[in-house]
């Protein structure tokens, strides 16, 4: 197992060079993004990163805000955690609900639903371990409605995902919020590239 290489301020490319090129960069995000989200349910979201949506992702926070060099170790600091390291899927969770009131009082009801998700191959499991620098949980069972999680597979978790015989979901197990998500096709190989 090699770890991914962490993103590195050799890695970026200076403003001028990435405004020119960014057209390019941006479209290839797309067609990279397209198959690592995954809907699960009628409000939550996963979108899995890699080391691609990472660098990008810095990029345009400094094509946006031009914080230059201090803005550069910010960004890789907050970015470089979700780059997956080679045995493991790390993804930003998002609960998303466009109106203000109705979000407010479902966030209320699925406090610690980041601890409620897994991944089912076959009779193997893997559960999501929150990736985050903060608590967000309330104590009275509010929840954010963005999350950074991964899942830590062992050798035989990567061969199960892989097995294009044996079934893949991704499954949200909280009382107030449980669906799931068959992981096939385009979207399952993208993700198991995050295992090389």
């Amino acid at each position: 197992m090699t770890a991914m290489k962490q993103i590195t301020p050799e890695d970026i490319i200076d403003t001028a060079t990435y405004t020119a090129e960014r057209k390019a960069h941006k479209a290839r995000q797309r067609e990279i993004k397209q198959n690592r989200r995954v809907d699960v349910g009628p409000f939550v979201s996963f979108y899995f990163e890699n080391r691609d949506t990472m660098w990008h992702q810095i990029q345009e926070m400094l094509y946006i805000e031009k914080g230059g060099p201090e803005q550069l170790a910010d960004e890789l600091e907050a970015y470089n955690p979700l780059v997956p390291q080679g045995r493991d899927l790390r993804c930003t969770m998002m609960i998303e609900i466009d109106d203000e009131r109705r979000r407010e009082v479902t966030l209320k009801k699925l406090g610690w639903i980041d601890e409620k998700i897994v991944f089912h191959m076959g009779e193997r499991e893997v559960r999501a371990e929150p990736l985050q620098d903060t608590e967000r949980n309330t104590p009275d069972g509010k929840t954010s409605s963005v999350h950074f999680l991964v899942f830590n597979f062992s050798d035989e978790d990567v061969a199960a995902f892989r097995d294009e015989n044996v079934r893949v979901t991704l499954d949200i197990e909280h009382e107030n919020y449980g669906h799931s998500a068959a992981i096939a096709g385009a979207t399952r190989a993208s993700l198991a590239a995050d295992f090389d």
